[in-house]
């Protein structure tokens, strides 16, 4: 036992003195969230400097929030071709370009952002590197489940008929077109825009971020359930990660598992699950719950989606039913499976 509390104080010493001769390297980062947001403060921010003082200071990350390097469907391409180092960006921006990792979009199948985001990133290790291996792949995050926030009153997927739609991604798109409605994809600092002047009638959206974005006041009514969840990446620019010296890829990848993803989006999710309560109070908002049969009928009308997702992956060469089991399997292991 002592040789070996030896051994491993050896090496922490080793690494602290590696770090300590280290290059200072500034990194950028890029999100198209507007500072307030508390995934950026509670969530990329502490990541960022424990990044920094587990390095010994050596790695310093600099923020490009609200989309100054480039649009939300491109922050992706942004990290994969150097123009930023690091990017939050939403797979679900560029349907049909991550065919994995776009089960996660599937409605009425993921009930927690914690445990969801837990599982998630359990679940994706072993697909990662086959799906996005242009770039050093971090994590995965989730948000609590959004729903449909809208103009007027939504109760049933019938209603959606007719209906102009800001998706979150593009499974609900899809969903929504199924339904006789339309979707406009636009970023969340343009979405108050296309609905305040009547472009589109409602919006996929997690709780109280819609306050975060000015929206409460256009679309006052809400349905209460747990309609889908958006998956979140943090990724890195490849060439930049392979840059760095042997102890600084060692603090990246112990800053990129399952444990601080969820620790990232802790406060997001107390946040909008917060928000829901402050609808509910608020006379100028309306919560609308929707019957037992009413859920069922949107389960129904969705249902299609995971047999798509199959066909689709599939014809990919890839294993459907083994990768959808597995990943039902971490979710139930977290109580996360809706």
């Amino acid at each position: 036992m002592k040789k070996l509390i030896i051994g491993v104080l050896g090496a922490i010493l080793v690494s602290s003195v590696a770090l300590a001769e280290d290059k200072v390297v500034e990194m950028t980062f890029s999100h198209d969230l507007p500072t307030h947001h508390p995934l950026h403060a509670e969530g990329f921010q502490i990541w960022a400097d424990s990044i920094e003082a587990d390095s010994n200071g050596t790695l310093k990350i600099g923020f490009y929030p609200a989309g100054q390097l480039g649009k939300a469907e491109d922050e992706y391409d942004l990290a994969k071709f150097g123009i930023a180092d690091f990017v939050w960006a939403n797979p679900g921006h560029t349907p049909g370009k991550f065919p994995i990792i776009a089960l996660g979009e599937l409605p009425f199948f993921i009930k927690d952002g914690i445990g969801g985001t837990k599982a998630f990133n359990e679940w994706y290790a072993a697909y990662k590197d086959s799906e996005m291996g242009d770039v050093k792949f971090c994590i995965v995050h989730l948000h609590d489940p959004g729903t449909l926030h809208s103009r007027q009153e939504i109760r049933g997927p019938e209603d959606l008929k007719g209906k102009t739609i800001r998706p979150a991604n593009g499974t609900i798109g899809r969903l929504i077109k199924s339904l006789g409605g339309s979707s406009v994809q636009v970023g969340p600092s343009e979405a108050r825009e296309v609905l305040e002047r009547g472009a589109a009638d409602g919006i996929t959206f997690p709780w109280r971020s819609i306050s975060i974005f000015g929206m409460d006041d256009v679309v006052p009514y809400h349905l209460d359930m747990p309609l889908y969840v958006t998956n979140f990446i943090i990724v890195m620019n490849k060439k930049r990660y392979e840059s760095l010296s042997d102890a600084q890829r060692a603090v990246i990848d112990n800053h990129c598992n399952p444990e601080w993803a969820a620790k990232m989006v802790a406060g997001w999710v107390a946040f909008d699950s917060e928000g829901k309560r402050l609808f509910k109070e608020n006379p100028e908002q309306h919560v609308v719950e929707p019957t037992v049969e009413e859920l069922a009928r949107w389960k129904a009308a969705s249902a299609f989606l995971l047999a798509d997702w199959k066909q689709t992956a599939t014809a990919k060469g890839l294993d459907a039913d083994a990768i959808y089991n597995a990943f039902v399997e971490r979710l139930e292991a977290h109580d996360a499976k809706f």
